[in-house]
């Protein structure tokens, strides 16, 4: 049991810190979005399920010689209320710490998401209340506020792509088509859910650069992914002017729902627009994939041959 705990701490090490960064200094997501995204969720769930692992491997081992037996064997200490032969003060930490980190990340996504479905149900009555239908932007609402602000509010019986009537009058026909092509595919892609477990991950882990690092990422290829879809509707040209125009303004929607533009992702994302689409190659697609259900795969696998 030792060295399959061992292994999943230098697994979780790993992507703890190099392969994360390694992942968002990389020039190929770009070219990919959806194969990084799968990367970027296999990196977050190998990570917690090899840092849970090593924790509870180590508690374990000096209690039986697979981790079956020993969980077999804690259990009926506890049940006993004594503490089993074997059982010294590092195997007590190490357990601790997993039963802590495992129900603190819980704990996290159950808060953030019970947090977020509050501040959307407000957000949608807000919406309800402050915008309506405009015969311009069929399949919209449009809010009486200067700034160009976009952005989607998902919802599981009511969602809605929500504009600014200061959108509305900066862009023309063709930008506000790619906008609203942009945040349908927002809506019909499910990207609030995705970010909604990235979201919980960071706030969980504050002090964890990476889960920031990661967060960040996450948000930016969804970005690219409505953008891809908006492309496939309507001109390069006119996505990028208004990512442009609602990104100059500094306007963000509430961090509930899918922002259309932000400073921070509008220049990689005009970048990405203005160049001719150069996606990954079957073979190369196949690896990423590959490799990272076999990322998935490997804490599993030594835990049961632990």
């Amino acid at each position: 049991m030792l060295i399959a705990a061992a292994l999943m701490a230098l697994l979780a090490v790993a992507l703890a810190w190099p392969v994360p960064i390694v992942l968002s200094r990389a020039q190929w997501p770009a070219r990919a979005p959806a194969v990084a995204l799968v990367a970027w969720q296999a990196i977050a769930i190998a990570g917690v399920l090899s840092t849970v692992g090593a924790l509870l491997t180590y508690g374990v081992s000096g209690l039986a010689r697979t981790l079956v037996d020993g969980l077999v064997v804690l259990g009926r200490g506890i049940l006993d209320g004594r503490a089993p032969e074997g059982l010294g003060p590092l195997h007590v930490f190490a357990l601790c710490c997993a039963l802590l980190f495992t129900g603190h990340l819980l704990l996290s996504v159950i808060t953030t998401f019970v947090r977020t479905e509050r501040e959307r149900r407000r957000q949608h009555d807000l919406v309800t209340l402050l915008s309506s239908p405009n015969s311009e932007v069929p399949g919209a609402r449009v809010m009486e506020y200067p700034e160009p602000v976009a952005y989607c509010l998902p919802g599981a019986f009511r969602a809605v792509t929500v504009l600014t009537d200061g959108l509305v009058k900066a862009l023309d026909e063709s930008e506000l088509q790619a906008v609203l092509a942009h945040e349908r595919a927002h809506l019909t892609q499910q990207h609030h859910l995705l970010l909604l477990a990235f979201r919980a991950w960071r706030k969980a882990l504050p002090w964890f650069p990476i889960a920031t690092r990661a967060s960040h990422a996450v948000s930016l290829l969804v970005e690219m992914l409505a953008d891809d879809a908006a492309r496939s509707r309507s001109s390069a040209r006119a996505l990028v002017s208004a990512i442009v125009t609602v990104a100059a303004s500094g306007g963000s929607g509430p961090d509930v729902g899918v922002t259309e533009a932000t400073p921070e992702s509008a220049a990689p994302r005009v970048s990405r627009l203005m160049r001719e689409p150069h996606p990954l190659g079957g073979a190369t697609t196949m690896l990423i994939l590959t490799s990272a259900a076999a990322l998935v795969l490997v804490p599993p696998v030594l835990l049961l041959t632990a």
